[in-house]
C-alpha cells in the first residue's frame, strides 16, 4: 500500500510538472500574441494598406510552412509575424503626414517587409 501511494505521488508530480510546463507555454503564446496585436494596432494607426498587411501575413505563413524541429509551430508563426510586423513598424517611424501619404505606403521596402 505504501508503494502504491509513492507511485501515485510520482504520477501526480509528473502531471503537475506537465501542467506547469503548459502554463508557461500558454503564457509565452499570450505575450507574443499581445505583441503582435499591438504592432497591428500601430500599423493600422499608420493607415497601412490591407494589401500590405496581407502580404506580410502570407510571407509569414510561407516562411513557417515547414516547422522547425523542437519548436512549437504556433509560437514560431507568432514569432515570425511579430518580427515582420516590427520590421514594418520601423520602416514607418517618420512624421505622421509622410507615413499617411500614398507614396510612402507604396514604397517597395514596405511591401518587402
Amino acid at each position: 500500500e505504501l508503494q502504491q501511494k509513492v507511485e501515485e505521488t510520482e504520477v501526480l508530480k509528473m502531471e503537475l510538472q506537465m501542467l506547469e510546463t503548459e502554463r508557461v507555454r500558454l503564457s509565452l503564446v499570450e505575450e507574443k500574441l499581445l505583441d503582435v496585436l499591438q504592432l497591428l494596432q500601430q500599423l493600422r494607426d499608420l493607415n497601412i494598406s490591407k494589401r500590405s498587411l496581407g502580404k506580410i501575413l502570407l510571407s509569414t505563413l510561407e516562411s513557417c510552412r515547414d516547422p522547425q524541429p523542437g519548436k512549437a509551430q504556433l509560437l514560431e508563426v507568432l514569432d515570425t509575424l511579430q518580427q515582420e510586423l516590427a520590421a514594418c513598424e520601423l520602416l514607418h517611424k517618420q512624421p505622421l503626414e509622410q507615413a499617411q501619404s500614398p507614396r510612402s505606403l507604396s514604397n517597395p521596402l514596405v511591401i518587402s517587409c
